[in-house]
């Protein structure tokens, strides 16, 4: 149809500090990276299951364990773009994030199942993977709802100026 205009949304969209926002990614890298090698640490020298490489490689394993660390990092840093996207896009976007986040938690829980390895590495790995999923959901998740800065929806009206006497 020419000529209209279709309305626009009377609510403003908020705005992100993006520098809070990707300075809170990047510490959650930091994290879900050292939860990976904490986890691999565990898994092999605690519990003797291969979490990532045959236990021939030793309990540091070998470069699987530095790709098993950068890919959680990684995921930390996709989250964090995904929420950036979200806020700026999407009318509710911390619950869209959560669903993304629990689903993808989900998945990451599951792909173990798909392998040859033995029942405990596939638990454990899937558990590591939970726990990973929940570590950089919630904190990226925090850091999102501190990096929004909300826009009034409406200014104070002004009072009309009264009248001397």
């Amino acid at each position: 149809m020419t000529g209209y205009n279709a309305p626009t949304d009377p609510r403003p969209s908020p705005t992100v500090n993006a520098g809070k926002l990707w300075a809170g990614g990047a510490a959650t890298a930091a994290v879900a990276a050292l939860i990976a090698i904490a986890g691999v640490l565990l898994g092999r020298g605690l519990f003797n299951v291969d979490v990532l490489a045959p236990k021939g490689q030793g309990v540091w394993g070998d470069a699987s364990t530095g790709w098993y660390a950068l890919g959680a990092a990684l995921a930390a840093l996709a989250a964090t773009g995904l929420i950036h996207v979200l806020i700026i896009t999407t009318p509710r976007p911390m619950r869209f994030f959560g669903w993304v986040m629990a689903l993808a938690t989900v998945v990451a829980m599951l792909a173990p199942f798909v392998t040859e390895e033995s029942l405990g590495s596939r638990v454990f790995t899937a558990g590591l993977n939970f726990i990973l999923g929940v570590a950089i959901g919630s904190l990226v998740a925090g850091t999102a709802k501190t990096a929004i800065v909300p826009v009034p929806a409406h200014p104070a009206p002004r009072p009309y100026p009264r009248p001397y006497r």
